[in-house]
């Protein structure tokens, strides 16, 4: 079984579909070439109008101006807004389509073929990594789009009153776009390509401390992951400051060559003014336009910074979902044709030189074993020796060679999620949502009522404990703090019984229950599940009179 190491959306891919389509994408961009064109273009007359109100015309020179200042004035402020509510609007609504698109990629390599990323840090990529994939249209392309359009349409309306000036205008937008992007990337742009992965760390570290405070605390490692914690925010914090550090020089930059700019203009167009060519109120409009040229286009070295950002984020995501299933692990191979149908659930199982292994992991096999109605397996084990490949394999999260047949059908035939039907798995550590009992068994089965509820909890032994608690709202507490080991597995296995899955893949039941208390959860758990077929997994000792058949894995092989 060879493993590939083909990997998932790239990250162009990944880029393309953070980008709106152009049908939502170019409405943002038009009100942002109005509002930028706007903006200058009510500078540009107030000068004008103020210029040439000195001079004492008739009012009729100026009516104009007047209304033209006002106009724009008005259409600055509503181009404006209208371009954040139709841009913003598209870039989000992009952004949800873009998480249903990489759940429905990542899905399918669940949960065997998610190994290799923390659950922080893959928590991190599909918030905080995607959410940063919304600068793409609105602080990158659209920024980069409205700017140099706005840059081309001054000097080209510079260069009908002055073209000297029109020139230096466009020599100092392009100095300050060349040194300013560059001094940014010199400075900034290593910090800012380490800036997510140094955040998908934080979260990593913050996510495992939490999840296992406890311990830390009871084997007094707690001040040792603190100060793991502090150094990773450490890192960030000076990658963080040194990419500030980039778009400050970057500012200053296009500050200075606003200035440079205005400062040219007024000593290419005096000249002009003495000699007559150009008026008192054009030697306004062309020393000021500059200052409101480059107010809108000193958004471009952030627009490049946010494009490394982007990057970075849209590889980290792209790198935590699998192009193709890896190989070894089994995908949603069910259509929508194939779920319409609900065939009968088998209530066998035949294995027959099943092999399978995690991906880059240990095999195991040959298996031989057959599961029927009402038998009673256990399979023991040291740690390691393959007892969980095995179960994932039979519910088909991992793939197998050999055989591997549900009732008379082949497993591969019958499909992953058919096979599921008939197969249930009840973990070692069964996951509690942070809700209230009802919630976390409806999932198994969304039509029961709160009678059926309360029979199954009772079939497992926690009715009692139920109505003590006030019943069935009563919260388990997040990822189940609120409830014991022994209890989460009796939830797990009230959520199989409502399932109704003929076959029961139980591991390691007692992992989390004292000795004491392991052989009345086991009688119970066995009880509870009446004649359906049960597989036990398990590396602790099983009374007699408890199972009918007793198989030792040992280096992946059942002996």
């Amino acid at each position: 079984m060879s493993e590939r190491t083909d990997r998932g959306f790239t990250t162009r891919q990944v880029l393309a579909l953070a980008q709106p389509s152009a049908r939502r994408f170019v409405p943002g961009v038009l009100l942002g070439l109005l509002g930028g064109g706007s903006a200058v273009a009510l500078l540009a007359s107030s000068a004008w109008l103020i210029t040439r109100a000195a001079e004492q015309p008739s009012i009729v020179y100026v009516q104009v101006a007047v209304v033209g200042v006002r106009a724009f004035a008005i259409f600055r402020g509503v181009f404006r807004y209208s371009d954040r509510l139709v841009s913003h609007d598209a870039a989000l609504g992009q952004l949800g389509r873009l998480r249903g698109a990489l759940l429905d990629r990542l899905i399918p390599s669940a949960p065997d073929g998610l190994t290799g990323i923390g659950r922080g840090d893959l928590l991190t990529r599909f918030a905080r990594d995607v959410d940063q994939l919304q600068d793409l249209p609105l602080r990158v392309l659209q920024p980069a789009i409205v700017s140099v359009a706005v840059a081309l349409g001054s000097v080209v309306a510079v260069g009908f009153i002055s073209p000297v000036a029109a020139v230096w205008l466009g020599v100092c937008l392009v100095v300050a776009f060349v040194v300013g992007t560059l001094g940014h990337a010199a400075i900034g742009a290593a910090a800012e390509r380490r800036v997510a992965p140094l955040r998908g760390e934080l979260a990593g570290e913050v996510f495992d401390a939490l999840g296992s405070i406890d311990e830390l605390i009871a084997f007094e490692a707690l001040d040792a992951r603190l100060a793991r914690i502090r150094s990773v925010d450490a890192r960030l914090r000076a990658a963080e400051r040194r990419s500030a550090r980039g778009a400050g020089a970057a500012a200053a930059v296009f500050s200075l060559a606003a200035g440079a700019a205005t400062a040219m203009a007024i000593v290419v167009a005096v000249p002009e003014l003495l000699a007559g060519g150009i008026t008192g109120p054009e030697l306004a409009v062309l020393a000021l336009i500059p200052l409101a040229v480059f107010d809108v286009v000193g958004v471009v070295p952030g627009a490049v910074s946010s494009w490394r950002a982007v990057r970075s984020s849209a590889e980290r995501v792209a790198a935590a979902v699998p192009s193709a299933t890896p190989a070894g692990v089994v995908s949603d191979d069910e259509t929508d044709a194939d779920r319409a149908v609900d065939p009968p659930r088998a209530r066998s199982i035949t294995l027959s030189g099943l092999r399978a292994r995690w991906p880059g992991g240990a095999e195991i096999g040959p298996i031989e074993l057959r599961l029927d109605a009402g038998d009673r397996v256990l399979i023991t084990g040291e740690s390691g020796s393959g007892k969980t490949t095995l179960a994932h394999a039979l519910v088909r999260f991992l793939d197998y060679e050999g055989g591997y047949r549900v009732g008379e059908a082949d497993a591969r035939v019958l499909g992953s999620r058919r096979v599921r039907r008939s197969v249930g798995l009840c973990e070692q550590s069964p996951w509690l949502f942070d809700s209230d009992i009802r919630q976390n068994l409806l999932f198994a089965r969304d039509t029961a009522s709160d009678v059926e509820l309360m029979a199954v909890l009772d079939r497992v032994g926690l009715a009692g404990w139920a109505a003590d608690r006030g019943g069935l709202s009563a919260s388990v507490g997040e990822r189940g703090a609120l409830v014991s080991g022994g209890q989460a597995q009796r939830i797990a296995l009230a959520r199989a019984l409502l399932a109704d899955f003929p076959v029961l893949v139980v591991d390691e039941p007692t992992a989390g229950v004292d000795v004491e208390r392991a052989d009345a959860l086991l009688r119970d758990l066995l009880a509870a599940s009446g004649d359906r077929a049960v597989l036990l997994i398990s590396h602790t000792p099983v009374a007699d009179g408890l199972v009918g058949r007793r198989l030792r894995m040992v280096d992946g092989v059942l002996v």
